[in-house]
């Protein structure tokens, strides 16, 4: 059987579990209904180009209808859910195809022509409008819209995985792997960034809007560019280093991988195994119930350890966290929760009135601070970077002299170092669906 015929074999129990979960939400805040809108195409000003379509998450929670603008779907409590398929009559772009099978079982599926029939569901007295279309949000009470206790309460579900959700983030880092495995050897031969890019998409046969996010694809010093969005075309002169951050989707569940490479044997290869190393006792750390700010905390004294090794600062590794010394070579939080969205929701809040669970003193860019719940799957991805506007703003305003300056410009040319992984929380030992995916190619 074909890890896709898996996928789908889990996908009855999951519609049916997600009917569980949106009926207690609604029911809890006191609504008849929800009607998910999936959001409309949005064209640039001017001109009629229609930007690439990104699906309300909250609809491919339940279907993956990917590409499927202005199609609804209507949930009432105790009963089948409703969608409107929105399918037109169209000749200047391909209409979606008719509904398959393995999902469309699980609903009462309405082809429509018309963008807007969705205004035609039997909402009740009392019903929720999720979405974000122009469309959708003019023709509804702005009370109904996105009601933020309702959508908390089906965000902290998100949280919570089905077993067809972790086959489908198991099955994007396979294709992960496999399309980390392509840039890899592209690098090895010497191709630009942009050439990478296209051997990435290549090997698994997504287009850039298919990706869960732009890929970072950063040769040398790039890789210090923490968002680097540039695809150069030209190969520098001399190669040092390869930072890679990218992932796949299968169902519109994502992978998120990084993985980090040495031109040449050396000390900057030997810095990457140690900041692999350590990157693998923080993912063997996670279990259910420990609060992510303190494995957190833990990476950031590893980063400042492997400084330290290194020769790169001259303070021991708890001065460097508890000066801040540290942020300056580590300034991203350790992870986030991922799923139907890279950057998945409900990592920083505590309950359905969306009370906040506040980051650590100086660490203002972690995503993630709840303790770890089975189900949770999320990100591990220490880094260590020589940025060069931290490191002028510390020489001007910190102790210039905890830095070995030498260091620090011998490392700049290479940019920086990331590894990243996606673990699954479980009852007992996490699962890291990313060296299984790499594990699996080895076979």
């Amino acid at each position: 059987m074909t890890a896709g015929q898996d996928i789908t074999r889990e996908y009855k129990a999951h519609v049916s579990e997600i009917r569980r979960r949106w009926d207690n939400a609604l029911q809890a805040e006191g609504y008849d209904s929800a009607l998910i809108h999936a959001g409309s195409k949005l064209v640039s000003f001017l001109d009629d180009y229609e930007y690439p379509f990104r699906c309300n998450p909250h609809l491919l929670w339940w279907l993956p209808l990917t590409r499927h603008h202005d199609s609804a779907l209507l949930v009432r409590p105790g009963r089948r859910p409703r969608l409107y398929y929105y399918q037109p009559d169209d000749y200047w772009y391909l209409p979606p195809t008719d509904p398959q099978s393995w999902w469309a079982e699980e609903f009462d599926v309405i082809p429509v022509r018309a963008a807007e029939a969705w205004k035609q569901a039997e909402t009740g007295a009392h019903a929720a409008f999720v979405g974000d279309a122009d469309t959708f949000t003019s023709a509804v009470n702005p009370d109904q819209l996105n009601p933020s206790r309702l959508l908390n309460r089906v965000h902290l579900e998100r949280t919570r995985k089905t077993s067809y959700e972790i086959a489908c983030m198991a099955e994007a880092a396979n294709l992960g792997a496999i399309a980390h495995k392509a840039a890899e050897k592209a690098f090895r031969a010497g191709l630009s960034e942009y050439d990478i890019h296209q051997q990435y998409c290549m090997a698994i046969k997504l287009v850039d809007a298919e990706l869960p996010y732009g890929n970072i694809v950063a040769l040398n010093e790039h890789g210090s560019v923490l968002h680097y969005q540039a695809h150069a075309q030209q190969v520098p002169g001399e190669l040092h280093s390869f930072l890679l951050d990218a992932g796949a989707t299968v169902h519109a569940y994502a992978s998120d991988i990084t993985r980090t490479y040495a031109a040449a044997d050396g000390e900057f290869a030997e810095m990457i195994s140690a900041m692999d190393e350590m990157q693998q006792q923080l993912c063997a750390a996670v279990v259910a119930g420990l609060d992510f700010r303190q494995l957190h905390l833990r990476a950031y004294l590893g980063v400042a350890g492997i400084l330290k090794d290194f020769q790169i600062i001259k303070t021991s590794a708890e001065d460097a966290v508890a000066t801040g010394l540290c942020s300056v070579f580590s300034p991203h939080g350790l992870g986030h929760f991922l799923g139907l969205q890279t950057h998945d929701v409900a990592g920083l809040i505590d309950d359905a009135d969306g009370t906040p669970i506040p980051r650590p003193e100086g660490h203002p860019f972690l995503r993630l601070t709840r303790n770890l719940e089975a189900g949770n799957v999320l990100t591990i991805e220490p880094g260590l970077y020589f940025i060069e506007p931290l490191l002028r703003k510390w020489r001007e305003n910190g102790d210039a002299s905890a830095i070995n300056w030498d260091k620090v410009n011998a490392w700049s040319q290479y940019g920086g170092i990331r590894i990243e992984d996606n673990v699954l929380v479980t009852d007992g030992t996490a699962r890291n669906l990313t060296r299984e995916a790499f594990a699996n190619l080895e076979v």
